[in-house]
């Protein structure tokens, strides 16, 4: 049995599905890994890396045409490709709305996976590309917009005067928000941060981070842990809540996401012109529409002094420590998807696992 690699447009995804240690694994299975030439460069992963742990040099075309498996981290571009007939497809970030993917499944007999779909439970935690991926994304976002601000984080006394300390404000208190505050606290920041899930107050409050939250809504989150759109009574309420909030604040990461949705925007054009001149927002939910006003993908934009980062994929600065953790959860999925005995996958939809993450 084969497993191939496809390699993505760095311009677009640095990031591999598969490293060098990730090829071991998959070895010891007793599968065999294809790679195309300079599969891993964009992490810094050299050919060589990949021979020395068992990996065969090929092309994206021959390595279709022989794969049983095949690993591609998004689902752009599928259509260029002709693969093996009832070749597996495992895509980290499936957008299930896609007509090449579907087009896949109906024709070719292909069984596609998708590794976003992973159910929140507990079998499932080692191999949940959206958490490992997710926290990296909220370490990150404090780091460059700390970058961005032209001030200290901390507060410093020295004999000169005091430094009065930054005040970081984030939206949305999933993996990506709670390891925000974390990083942000570490950096002497005050933080405060907004959820429409009741369950992530104590969160919050256990990281050192105050909980602004709509007294008396409704909880919004859905039975798999997510975050559920909300009603339009929430929604102004939240509005006026966060209006009070932002003009004191002077940085926000948003990072709120609805899974299949548009991101809900959540700081208006008011809301930023009502910021202090200096001031910075990083929108980790801009390639999904944003979360807030102004926010274009992958560019910086200045309104009345306040910078708004747009991160359509931040985790491409990121790269080597992405793969790292995507490989793992990577090769817990095919480990638990192969049946090792007769060397086959085994498609056992009494597994929550494999029965949540198969496009049908």
């Amino acid at each position: 049995m084969i497993l191939g690699c496809i390699s993505e447009n760095a311009d677009f995804e640095k990031r591999v599905m598969l490293n060098p240690e990730g090829v071991k694994k998959i070895k010891s299975l007793g599968i065999d890994v294809m790679i195309p030439k300079n599969y891993g460069n964009s992490s810094d992963y050299a050919d060589d890396e990949y021979v020395k742990s068992g990996a065969t040099i090929s092309d994206n075309n021959s390595l279709c045409e022989k794969s049983d498996i095949i690993l591609k981290i998004s689902q752009r571009n599928l259509s260029e490709f002709k693969f093996k007939q009832g070749a597996n497809l495992i895509i980290g970030f499936f957008n299930q709305a896609d007509n090449d993917a579907t087009n896949l499944v109906k024709q070719n007999k292909q069984q596609i996976f998708a590794l976003n779909l992973l159910p929140r439970i507990t079998r499932a935690q080692a191999m949940d590309v959206l958490s490992s991926q997710a926290n990296l994304a909220g370490y990150k976002a404090v780091i460059d917009t700390a970058y961005e601000f032209q001030k200290a984080l901390p507060m410093m006394m020295t004999a000169a005067g005091t430094v009065t300390p930054a005040k970081y404000f984030i939206l949305g208190a999933g993996v990506a928000g709670l390891q925000a505050i974390a990083t942000a606290k570490r950096l002497g920041a005050v933080v405060s941060a907004t959820d429409v899930r009741l369950a992530s107050k104590e969160q919050v409050e256990s990281l050192g981070a105050k909980f602004v939250f709509v007294e008396d809504a409704e909880d919004m989150e859905t039975s798999g842990g997510y975050a559920k759109e909300a009603s339009d009574d929430f929604k102004k309420k939240q509005e006026i809540l966060i209006k009070d909030t932002v003009k004191s604040q002077d940085i926000i990461i948003c990072t709120a996401l609805i899974p299949g949705k548009k991101a809900p925007r959540i700081i208006t054009e008011e809301m930023v012109l009502s910021m202090r001149p200096g001031s910075v927002i990083c929108d980790l939910a801009a390639a999904q529409g944003g979360n807030c006003a102004f926010s274009e993908p992958d560019k910086i934009i200045e309104k009345n002094g306040v910078k708004i980062m747009g991160e359509s994929n931040i985790l491409n600065k990121l790269p080597i420590s992405a793969s790292n953790l995507y490989a793992k959860n990577v090769f817990n999925f095919v480990d638990n998807l192969f049946d090792k005995e007769n060397k086959k996958i085994n498609i056992n939809l009494e597994d929550e696992i494999i029965q949540k993450t198969l496009m049908r």
